[in-house]
């Protein structure tokens, strides 16, 4: 009767540890996910391109006739301002011009002294129009601080006026250009005994700014024509950008750029000034042929934060197309899209299970995806949703 009921034990004991090694196989395992908080903050759709930074305006000092050009003390880095002697040229013995020429080069004086009176003047009236675009900008100023102009307008006002200081100091480096032609005629004459004075010919600077480059050192002859310096304002810096035709049409002046990567500290802000109207062919380093744009971009950062870049500096520049502010968003990661379906969904953890929940979604760009619908502030959303997890999965969070 014992041995009966010992046996019957035992097979009791050994039903019970099977049933359990069963649950304990049938039994749904926990899967280990990455996960993130459903927050507000703001979404931007951007691209970034590579660019160099170039100078908005340079100066290339020639020779405007053959002669003896005197040593050279200036050096790349120097200053100089706008009338400074730059180059002392001695002219060659020259037979005197005939008649034609003489003629021609006085004809050519008396243009360059008209194209000077008609860069003074382009220069004066573009000089106006920045100062009425200075008292416009401060009208609109005083009214969105009372709250009785859009932000629309006012950022309106801020780009005119921008545009307007550059067309004005652009209409300067013209009239110094002009300047600096009537000056080469006058040497012309001078050299060949037709015009005024006499002796060394001096070549003054036509505006103010460093020295870029320069040709020669030492006391050499040149000839009519030859390059000797290079000069330029290293603050009317901006930058150059080659984009992707395909992004070049969704730019329009005065949209907002971020520089990056150019060696200093925080990003740099800038803006689109000037988006050129025809492509060239680029090979990518993947052997593919792109079509590309030329994107003229303005430094909008004070000069004290980037005054160490000089020309032909490496920068990165990322162009904000749209923006969201105090938006609901969620990691792109986080949303997907189930084969052969329109709508959008997350898995949602609570509770310990993964929820399919579908979505609304809206902009889209830098990592992250605006929410319209299905999720609130604080919920949690599964990253990188692994196959194997299916709706009502337990998982474990780290």
């Amino acid at each position: 009767m014992k041995n009966a009921q010992a046996r019957l034990l035992r097979r009791i004991l050994v039903a019970a540890v099977g049933a359990a090694l069963l649950a304990m196989a049938l039994w749904p395992g926990t899967l280990r996910v990455d996960s993130a908080v459903v927050a507000r903050g703001t979404v931007r759709e951007s691209f970034e391109a590579e660019g160099r930074t170039r100078l908005r305006e340079r100066y290339v000092i020639t020779a405007p006739l053959a002669a003896l050009a005197r040593r050279l003390t200036l050096e790349p880095g120097d200053a100089v301002q706008a009338g400074q002697p730059l180059v002392a040229l001695d002219p060659v013995a020259a037979p005197t011009l005939d008649p034609r020429s003489l003629a021609q080069a006085r004809a050519q004086l008396a243009a360059a002294e008209s194209q000077l009176q008609a860069a003074g003047a382009e220069a004066a009236a573009a000089d106006s129009a920045a100062a009425l675009a200075r008292s416009e900008l401060a009208r609109i100023r005083a009214l969105a601080a009372q709250g009785m102009a859009p932000p629309q307008a006012l950022q309106q006002a801020e780009t005119a006026a921008q545009r307007s200081e550059l067309s004005a100091q652009g209409a300067r480096y013209r009239e110094s250009t002009a300047r600096h032609q009537l000056q080469a005629a006058r040497a012309v004459l001078t050299a060949a005994g037709a015009g005024r004075g006499g002796g060394a010919v001096v070549l003054e600077s036509p505006a103010s700014g460093v020295v870029l480059k320069r040709s020669y050192q030492s006391a050499h002859a040149v000839q009519a024509g030859e390059t000797l310096l290079e000069i330029g304002d290293p603050a009317a810096l901006e930058v150059e950008v080659d984009v992707l035709s395909s992004d070049a049409v969704r730019l329009q002046p005065g949209q907002p750029v971020e520089l990056t990567r150019w060696g200093g500290g925080p990003a740099l802000a800038g803006s689109v000034r000037r988006v050129e109207p025809g492509a060239f062919t680029k090979v990518s380093a993947l052997g593919v042929e792109e079509q590309r744009v030329w994107v003229m971009v303005t430094l909008a950062s004070p000069r004290e934060q980037w005054r160490q870049l000089g020309e032909g500096y490496r920068v990165l520049a990322r162009f904000v197309l749209q923006q969201a502010d105090a938006a609901l968003f969620v990691p792109s990661s986080a949303v997907f899209r189930e084969p052969g379906s329109d709508s959008w969904q997350v898995f949602r953890v609570a509770a310990g299970k993964a929820r399919l929940q579908a979505v609304g979604i809206g902009l889209q760009g830098e990592g992250r995806t605006v929410v319209t619908s299905g999720l609130a502030e604080g919920d949690r959303v599964v990253l990188h949703p692994q196959r194997e997890l299916s709706d009502g999965a337990r998982v474990r969070t780290p």
